[in-house]
């Protein structure tokens, strides 16, 4: 019997400070599974990180703080490739090449790149222009053709797929693959403690605002203690929730880090107060996420450790990348370098 290869899947997150448990709900656990169900090639995104300016020592520490936040959540270099992407020459070399197939018209559709940099556009970075083409070449190095997004980066997959498809029809080839969304479900959208129209954020000025997936017991107590709600108690049905953010938000909560549906998380605590609901929530969120801060704080007492793990994986995404990138190189009619 011929076994099926696996689809290969790629995904990537920037080092941009400790992940929020809106991050762990709405990406990185997913990731988790996909390990044993796809050949899962993770990748840490520094070269995207610096579109924006950084301070060196803090990309620095917030990669390895990434690094071993995502080890800590069960990504294992036994079952997938997690690697940073400056150490794979291929990501920047393919992001230039794409550089030069697509257009500007396309670019200059992206509503992303528009909200990113605001009203001064003439002052952002030519990098944060061509992201999306980085982007584009992430996953096209690899040959990945499965990639979970949010609906922020549904635009930029379906100008990677027209990218690979300019490129195929230029050079008279079929090469790059076509590229599609991984399905996964329903990912949890975890909302601001304080505003439950924001979606939880690491660039909020409150710190009140998220739970950072490093905060210790008393600090998880503290900011859900504090988490905004209203009078009224927790209703028996979903419609009961209708212009109630922030009851919905520590529903929603609830039946995420407990693996359940809201409905169910209604049902059982219907007619209850927010005070009382609120120490249960805390309980659910500390028995699920200490191991996890507990696991970050060993990991991250040995960055040598890290560093090699990491360099591991730099060393397996190469040499998945390379012999496309020497392909792709002989398509273009770029000589060899020997």
């Amino acid at each position: 019997m011929v076994m099926k290869p696996m689809t290969r899947v790629f995904s990537g997150i920037q080092p941009s400070g400790v992940p929020t448990l809106g991050n762990y709900l709405g990406a990185i656990r997913n990731w988790v599974p996909m390990q044993d169900a796809h050949e899962s090639i993770f990748c840490i995104v520094d070269l995207h990180a610096i579109t924006v300016w950084q301070d060196p020592k803090e990309l620095s520490r917030q990669t390895r703080e990434m690094a071993a936040a995502l080890i800590a959540c069960g990504l294992d270099s036994k079952r997938c490739t997690l690697f940073v992407q400056s150490h794979v020459p291929a990501h920047a070399e393919l992001g230039w090449i794409f550089n030069c197939v697509a257009r500007i018209g396309w670019l200059n559709r992206m509503t992303q790149f528009k909200d990113k940099a605001g009203k001064d556009r003439e002052a952002a970075s030519a990098g944060l222009y061509v992201y999306p083409n980085l982007m584009a070449a992430d996953i096209l190095a690899y040959h990945a053709t499965k990639v979970p997004v949010g609906d922020d980066q549904k635009q930029h997959l379906e100008l990677a797929n027209d990218i690979a498809q300019k490129f195929n029809h230029d050079y008279g080839v079929e090469f790059f693959p076509n590229i599609e969304p991984l399905i996964q479900g329903v990912a949890a959208r975890v909302m601001s403690l304080r505003d439950g129209t924001k979606k939880m954020s690491k660039s909020d000025p409150s710190d009140q605002s998220r739970i950072n997936l490093t905060d210790d017991a008393d600090a998880i107590a503290l900011k859900i203690r504090r988490a905004k709600t209203d009078a009224e108690p927790i209703p028996e049905h979903m419609a009961g929730l209708e212009g109630r953010p922030e009851a919905r938000n520590l529903v929603g909560i609830m039946a995420a880090i407990t693996d359940t549906l809201p409905e169910n998380v209604l049902r059982e605590h219907s007619g209850q107060g927010f005070g009382a609901f609120k120490g249960t929530l805390t309980e659910a969120l500390v028995a699920h996420l200490s191991p996890i801060a507990a696991e970050m704080r060993r990991l991250l007492t040995d960055p040598g450790a890290l560093d090699a793990a990491l360099h591991l994986g730099a060393e397996r995404a190469n040499a998945v990348a390379e012999p496309i990138m020497k392909q792709a190189r002989e398509i273009i009619g770029l000589l060899p370098a020997r």
